[in-house]
């Protein structure tokens, strides 16, 4: 009877085991933190696969793969290319599973539904671009999976500032709303506005670093979008590499359009190119303001560099 009060109070008085976690600066467990927990309580990885298996083997499962970014990089581009690969299962639309509260709110379950069927051998892949530069992002994917494999495309910073605001531009095109003009974002008072979200999204070395502290450099592979653009093939064998998938997608899979004045793709003796949205012309915008524009980028590019322990062509 002793023992078995001996061994109870033993029981109570253990310590929890908590998991190993990256250093959170934080001293209180944050919101995000809590909700995620609860999320991982309600959600069991093995019954949604079983409830989610159809007759010929294939079902909806979490992404081991997500290309987290970044915005105007050409991340549909290279999730179309990645397509081309058997192995390869990917979501259709931008899920923003990560970033939109009332998205993460629904939990795991609805995120698997939101995935393809794919095959055992398959990898799943889903791209929302917005995740790279969401502060909440890498730590929510962490908790869900921290062996996941991310892909981050980057193309030079002052064409993405460009290529963002000419989105934005056309999107309020179609819908007949006026528009400023690119100058009126990126001056004011005279010098160039830092404050401009186009621009923030541009400073990689500063989001790269909220990643880095959940993920190892070795889990993110920067895709080198200015190339991808000029010569496809040889940065999709990166890609192939790092994902461990067998090397399938050959240089025949890619034609260069010159009506488009960009390359498509050909799959099984079907051709097809990206929508029309991409590929658009940037903006006029004056030789001395794209000069402020590069000299702001230059030491957070050195910084990146630094960073990432690589060098891209920018200016």
């Amino acid at each position: 009877m002793a023992a078995f009060l001996l061994g109870a109070v033993l029981l109570i008085v253990q310590p929890e085991i908590v998991p190993s976690r990256p250093a959170i600066n934080s001293k209180t467990e944050t919101t995000s933190q809590s909700v995620q927990r609860e999320l991982l309580k309600k959600t069991s990885q093995k019954n949604d696969f079983k409830e989610n298996i159809h007759s010929n083997g294939s079902c909806r499962q979490l992404p081991q793969t997500i290309i987290i970014g970044v915005r105007k990089g050409g991340t549909r581009a290279l999730l179309e290319m990645l397509s081309l690969h058997p192995d390869i299962a990917a979501a259709e639309s931008e899920v923003h599973f990560f970033d939109w509260e009332d998205h993460y709110r629904n939990g795991l379950q609805w995120y698997i539904n939101q995935m393809p069927l794919s095959y055992p051998h398959q990898i799943t892949v889903e791209k929302t671009p917005a995740y790279f530069t969401s502060p909440k992002v890498p730590e929510r994917v962490y908790n869900m999976n921290e062996s996941m494999r991310l892909l981050l495309i980057l193309r030079d910073p002052s064409e993405r500032v460009l290529s963002d605001y000419t989105q934005v531009f056309y999107n309020h095109m179609q819908k007949h709303k006026p528009y400023p003009s690119i100058e009126q974002f990126l001056i004011k008072d005279g010098e160039l506005n830092v404050d401009y979200k186009a621009i923030n999204r541009s400073l990689y070395y500063i989001h790269m670093q909220n990643w880095l502290k959940y993920f190892p450099l070795d889990h993110i592979h920067i895709v080198d979008g200015d190339k991808l653009i000029k010569d496809p093939f040889p940065e999709i064998e990166k890609v192939e590499r790092f994902l461990k998938l067998s090397p399938q997608i050959n240089a025949s899979n890619f034609y260069f359009n010159k009506t488009k004045g960009f390359y498509c793709l050909r799959d099984s003796g079907r051709e097809r190119c990206l929508h029309e949205s991409k590929g658009r012309a940037h903006p006029q915008v004056d030789t001395r303001l794209l000069e402020k524009l590069h000299e702001y980028f230059h030491e957070p590019n050195k910084k990146f560099f630094e960073l990432v322990g690589r060098t891209f062509d920018w200016h």
